[in-house]
């Protein structure tokens, strides 16, 4: 036997003997107070005895029969040498005597038994309370776990906790893996857990240490506990382990039905992307195609209607360039190929280049660069955070006005570089704000306008920096798009 487990059962032992040896103490102090106080008093026989006899219930229900039976003999002997003729002398004269004594005697014993079965079943009563409220307390924790890997980890030191034993082991088949509360169990013993999940037999004890039940649910073996010193009744360990088994079952369905969720969303999104990029794509086809057959006719057209033929055909090229780059950028992401390649620059150089290359969509619109001083280098990747910044600019000039002000700005707040987007343009509706980062959403106010995902590319690619933005609108005021990155002012050990 361990030594943990040997102390524990010891340290048992000497509380009971040390709390059996108290109430025999009391019984003996008890007897002797009652009886000087009675003989001082000068009562009858009768009283004695009816104060005797109370004494001797209440050693049953409060210390069980044999102390009972203990008071009994020491009230009995008071009894005769003090109450029955001829007092002081333990010899008794006359069939009234033995009468009285032996009634007295058969009163204390049946009293005692009667108080003794009433204390048995009000400690019943109590430990099923106890019972109830532990298995309670242990369904409400392991109701909080839906991952079955976590609530697995977490049970065994569950049980031990809540049910104060020495130690617990779980043994999952699913998993072929052990989860304990304690590190000192033998190699034996998992081995022999495993033979138990097969439900061979209801209990098995290991090695005279453990007992272990194994953890069915319905006719499926799902695994073992086993569990030390062997306290918990047949009827508790069969309602823990079935509690077991069920929480282990429902968070592998949770857990599985999360996974057929996702699969289902993924599949959803695939097929949004795909009828997104095939309706977005169509649409500038049809108009090039159109263009470029009346241009091959040629007939009927001036110079002026070839003109703005030949320009619909290359405003619509762009925009189809501009919907693949957007596609190749979001598999990019969803395939997590996107690294950061920090070099040296100054945030004035980044926010121009971006204005340069969108310039087709800014050319009705004010753009103003505000640069916080002093414009010192820092570290981070000008061609991902010149993307986020393009996106965001042709988002502002998509919805604002001509002729409408659009404010690109940055600064440095503590360890973090701050760039925003700032216009005076209609503003997010409140309902659309906080979805407008989700792939593939348009709000109400972009209907024909994007394909849902440059704010959705925007937000990754910032978060592959390691930052994040996030968006604030007001109808009266514009809106206004920030985000922050980290701040490095020297090459670090892992920049590439």
């Amino acid at each position: 036997m361990p030594l943990p487990l040997l102390f524990s059962v010891r340290n048992m032992n000497l509380l009971s003997d040390s709390r059996r040896i108290f109430h025999w103490f009391m019984a003996t102090l008890t007897a002797v107070g009652s009886t000087i106080l009675l003989v001082s008093t000068g009562v009858n026989s009768t009283t004695a005895g009816m104060v005797f006899l109370v004494l001797v219930v209440w050693s049953a229900s409060q210390a069980g029969i044999w102390t009972s039976l203990y008071a009994a003999v020491l009230f009995a002997a008071s009894f005769d040498f003090f109450f029955l003729p001829p007092t002081h002398t333990f010899r008794i004269d006359g069939i009234q005597q033995w009468v009285a004594l032996i009634s007295f005697l058969a009163s204390c014993v049946v009293a005692g038994r009667l108080a003794e079965r009433a204390r048995r079943k009000t400690q019943e009563a109590e430990q099923r309370r106890e019972d109830v409220e532990r298995l309670y307390t242990l369904s409400q924790e392991m109701m909080l776990y839906e991952d079955a890997a976590g609530l697995m980890a977490e049970m065994p030191a569950m049980i031990h906790r809540i049910f104060a034993l020495d130690g617990v082991v779980l043994y999952s088949r699913d998993e072929d893996h052990f989860f304990s509360s304690t590190s000192d169990l033998p190699m034996s013993i998992q081995a022999s857990l495993s033979s138990v999940s097969m439900g061979l037999s209801p209990t098995h004890a290991l090695l005279g240490e453990i007992t272990a039940m194994p953890l069915v649910m319905g006719m499926r073996p799902v695994g073992a506990l086993g569990w030390r010193p062997a306290i918990l009744s047949r009827e508790i360990a069969t309602a823990v382990t079935a509690q077991a088994a069920i929480a282990m079952t429902r968070a592998v369905a949770i857990e599985a039905s999360a996974r057929l969720e996702a699969a289902r969303e993924g599949e959803r999104l695939r097929t949004a992307l795909i009828d997104s990029i095939t309706h977005e794509l169509r649409t500038p086809l049809t108009s090039i195609r159109a263009a470029a057959t009346t241009l091959l006719q040629g007939e009927g057209l001036d110079e002026s209607a070839q003109q703005e033929l030949v320009a619909i055909v290359d405003e619509e090229s762009s925009r189809l360039d501009a919907l693949i780059g957007e596609a190749v950028e979001m598999a990019e992401i969803d395939a997590n190929v996107l690294q950061v390649h920090a070099v040296p620059q100054h945030t004035r150089l980044l926010l121009e280049h971006a204005v340069e290359k969108s310039q087709a969509a800014l050319a009705s619109h004010h753009v103003v660069i505000g640069i916080e001083e002093p414009d010192t280098p820092a570290w981070f990747d000008p061609q991902l955070l010149g993307r986020v910044l393009r996106h965001l600019l042709e988002n502002a000039a998509r919805y604002c006005p001509p002729g409408s002000r659009i404010a690109l700005r940055s600064r440095r707040i503590g360890n973090k570089l701050e760039f925003s987007v700032e216009d005076n343009g209609p503003g997010i509706d409140p309902v659309d704000l906080p979805l407008i980062f989700e792939k593939f959403y348009r709000g109400k106010k972009s209907a024909g306008k994007g394909t849902g995902m440059g704010l959705a590319i925007a937000r990754a690619i910032v978060s592959v920096h390691g930052g994040y933005i996030e968006a604030t609108s007001s109808p009266a005021e514009g809106t206004v798009f920030r985000f922050w990155v980290p701040l490095v002012e020297k090459e670090s050990s892992g920049a590439a």
